[in-house]
């Protein structure tokens, strides 16, 4: 045997596969019950690619690391970026998609006026983030800004926002766009493809994507599926899975489908 090498005896025939199931289009709840999204289609596919038995069920984004952790399933899928802190506790497949950071606010609201720009790397000092990172921190001072508990988002805000604005952390994405929309938060910040998808949801057309876009350093390196750091042989059989799903175009399509562009890694 090939050192490093999984055999099909290291690798599981049935995995669970947790996801939140709230966060469309990544991942959401048809009114049936069935779950449905980007991911979720991926997910088919990749457990086919692996010859696995896949189960997916349900779990708030929050509990998502705990509930790995302690055995509750397998394997996480849920639009997690894959970070520094993140791999201090858990292992990350190779990614399957790269997402950057976005800033959503009401149409109508004074912060509208925030210009559309495009991303910005955190993974360093350049005069580019500085003015980005100016640019909000005028903006959003004293301001309210919502954002999911336990996310990238919370982690970005409570980095760069913590001295400059109140941050209120929610359960899932759809709450804290229910609550910008009822005017009980001045901001939201979520992954900009989930923003893309809000924007087309039920009371979408009050909002509007406004100002720099982060990606990089503590907004994360793309987005991947979490394992238990002993769990090799099934974190390799889905990176090999992943790698040959980006290498067809697979999951080129899925991207281009569930969110209107591509946002696979290369």
């Amino acid at each position: 045997m090939l050192t490093g090498m999984a055999t099909a005896q290291d690798v599981p025939s049935h995995v669970s596969i947790a996801t939140e199931g709230t966060a469309a289009p990544w991942n959401f709840t048809t009114p049936d019950g069935k779950l449905d999204g980007m991911e979720i289609d991926l997910a088919k596919d990749l457990c086919a690619r692996a010859k696995i038995e896949c189960e997916l069920q349900v779990q708030t984004f929050d509990g998502m690391i705990p509930g790995l952790l302690a055995k509750k399933f397998d394997v996480m899928m849920s639009g997690v970026t894959i970070t520094a802190k993140r791999q201090e506790i858990i292992a990350f497949s190779v990614p399957y998609v790269s997402d950057v950071l976005s800033i959503g606010v009401l149409k109508d609201g004074d912060l509208a006026k925030l210009k559309n720009e495009g991303a910005v790397s955190l993974a360093e000092a350049s005069p580019e983030r500085d003015a980005a990172l100016q640019t909000i921190h005028e903006a959003l001072k004293g301001k309210t800004v919502g954002v999911q508990a336990s996310s990238i988002s919370a982690a970005f805000a409570k980095e760069y926002l913590k001295d400059v604005a109140t941050i209120r952390e929610y359960k899932s994405t759809p709450d804290q766009n229910f609550d910008l929309q009822s005017g009980r938060v001045d901001a939201v910040i979520s992954d900009n493809s989930t923003m893309v998808s809000a924007l087309k949801g039920p009371g979408g057309d009050t909002m509007v994507i406004v100002g720099p876009k982060f990606q990089g350093g503590i907004a994360g390196n793309g987005q991947g599926l979490g394992f238990r750091k002993e769990d090799t042989a099934l974190k390799q059989a889905f990176d090999t899975a992943i790698k040959a799903a980006s290498a067809d175009g697979t999951v080129k399509k899925l991207t281009e489908k569930w969110f209107g562009t591509d946002i696979s890694v290369k």
